[in-house]
């Protein structure tokens, strides 16, 4: 088996495994499947093809290590290291051709977020983490990614992927964070993480998360010296109610109002 070192670059290896699996399909014409009897959770052959082609990688160099991905189960999850797998993160922004969708790979050690990769192969972006540092490659060159410094609700830049996320109970809640800031986005599913790391935004706020949709986010945000966690201020690795921010001092603000029994 390799040795942990050469973990970051082996995540290279995997988004490029995945770019190769997946492309082929992107604005091509293929099969959308729904995966509910009540609503719509589309997947395609695309996320099958590309979550594939990481696991059989990922067998193949470490044979020890579990695997958590959304279309093909689990394998080994009491392993110490356990790869958490989302091959298209964004599957609605896929199928309407919009490329704000991206490939997560994320690696748990001893059940935390330890390592992350949001990679999105047709614009040529790749994000990186391990918790102490971020870093970007792609179409701009390779650079360290920063949060950057926001306190204050009224300058803050904050997206979601769409408000329907939220039940009846939370919507309230994250409608009160919404009307205080400056700017409010949606469908930004796995981006708008990495936008807070690059800088570019100051929260995410979602709901109903899976670990794959997760895990991969955490070590590239909190590399970048933001914070990641649930509503109640847990670790985010199970999913859930998540806040990210880009600056500990607005994350503390937002959970108490989030938290806030009134709103």
């Amino acid at each position: 088996m390799q040795k942990e070192h050469s973990l970051p670059e082996f995540l290279v290896r995997l988004a490029d495994a995945s770019s190769k699996a997946i492309m082929p399909h992107f604005r091509s014409g293929f099969a959308v499947e729904n995966k509910l009897d009540s609503g719509f959770d589309p997947v395609t052959v695309a996320d099958r093809n590309g979550e594939t082609a990481i696991r059989t990688l990922i067998n193949e160099v470490y044979p020890g290590h579990g695997i958590l991905g959304e279309e093909h189960g689990s394998e080994n999850l009491d392993a110490e290291y356990v790869w958490v797998l989302d091959p298209i993160d964004g599957t609605r922004a896929f199928i309407t051709g919009l490329p704000t969708w991206g490939t997560l790979v994320g690696l748990k050690k001893d059940g935390k977020p330890h390592l992350g990769m949001m990679a999105q192969p047709y614009v040529g972006e790749r994000y990186f983490g391990d918790t102490q540092r971020a870093w970007y490659e792609g179409p701009i060159g390779s650079r360290e990614l920063g949060t950057r410094p926001c306190d204050d609700l009224k300058d803050a830049v904050m997206c979601t992927t769409s408000p329907d996320l939220f039940t009846n109970t939370e919507r309230p809640r994250y409608n009160a964070v919404e009307s205080k800031v400056k700017l409010a986005r949606y469908g930004t599913d796995c981006y708008g993480y990495c936008m807070v790391a690059a800088g570019q935004m100051d929260l995410v706020i979602e709901s109903g998360l899976q670990p794959y949709d997760i895990v991969a986010l955490v070590p590239i945000v909190e590399g970048a010296g933001g914070v990641v966690t649930t509503w109640t201020g847990g670790n985010p690795a199970d999913g859930g109610q998540i806040l990210a921010s880009g600056d500990p001092r607005l994350h503390d603000k937002v959970l108490t109002m989030l938290a806030s029994a009134a709103l």
